[in-house]
């Protein structure tokens, strides 16, 4: 979504440590463009976001730091189990670090990459807590991976749908990883959630791809002995608890409407949409 006018949360589109698109076979190339086309149809359209007052694309630390406690989850497990005793952990996207601090142990050395320098810092922060080792980069991936040390694992949650030029991105976080890439994403949009609202407010209908399964496609079509696990986030939504006028003004903001109109959004958001469990995935793959 970095071209659908909104900036990564932990990595974008980048310039590419692989052959160019033009180069890469049929499938790949086809497979990526419908990927990127997909996600362009989410960009707002001019109209709307010339009455935003301001930048409608927020993304609020408190939504991502880590409590002493991370809720085990399916991609957890599955990277867990490919981490040797005292092994590394790459987190692309880190935000906070629930992705990579779920690990510990076995791991005992953690990266973490984002384009957020508040992120990074309660990274940081969190990591000190835990009495890990660790190393923060700023940058976009795969823009800034040859800085970034090769890991056991890598993790990758809730960033994908953020990424226009996909191939490269996979294809560094393969090249990455001694053992294995875990990445963890909504079966649609995230934020699909909000169709509703932008349909309400907006008589905007959004779109309904791209999914994980072309995501999963994409990856297999690079050669990645892919395996994409489904479930149900029951803690999707929850876990962060924020209080409601800020949740209404997220919204609010996102929906690039005026403050006059929070209470009209407050009343939209009684279903308590964003606390909805939600089905997600685990995409995986061995190097």
């Amino acid at each position: 979504m970095s071209d659908a006018r909104l900036p990564a949360r932990g990595a974008a589109a980048g310039s590419a440590s692989v052959a160019p698109m033009t180069e890469a076979p049929t499938e790949i190339v086809e497979l990526a463009s419908q990927w990127r086309s997909d996600l362009e149809a989410w960009a707002i359209p001019d109209y709307i976001l010339k009455q935003a007052s301001q930048e409608p694309w927020v993304h609020p630390v408190a939504m991502f730091t880590v409590g002493d406690e991370i809720a085990d989850s399916v991609s957890h497990d599955r990277a867990r189990e490919a981490v040797p005793a005292g092994g590394s952990v790459l987190d692309v996207g880190s935000g906070g670090g629930r992705a990579s601090f779920a690990l510990a142990p076995p791991a005992e050395v953690f990266y973490a990459l984002d384009h957020a320098q508040e992120m990074l810092d309660a990274y940081a922060e969190a990591a000190a807590k835990r009495g890990v080792q660790h190393q923060e980069f700023r940058g976009s991936w795969p823009d800034v991976a040859a800085d970034v040390p090769v890991a056991d694992v890598v993790v990758c949650h809730h960033v994908a749908f953020n990424v226009a030029a996909i191939v490269p991105f996979l294809q560094a976080l393969n090249d990455h990883a001694r053992g294995r890439v875990v990445l963890e994403l909504p079966m649609t949009h995230p934020l699909s959630n909000m169709s509703p609202l932008w349909k309400k407010f907006w008589d905007l209908d959004r779109p309904t791809t791209p999914t994980a399964h072309q995501l999963a496609d994409i990856a297999r079509a690079l050669g990645f002995d892919a395996h994409l696990d489904v479930w149900t986030d029951e803690t999707w939504g929850q876990r962060v608890s924020l209080p409601m006028e800020e949740r209404v003004r997220f919204a609010r903001i996102r929906l690039c409407l005026s403050e006059d109109r929070d209470a009209e959004v407050a009343a939209a958001l009684i279903q308590d949409l964003d606390a909805t469990p939600r089905e997600v995935c685990t995409l995986w793959w061995d190097v």
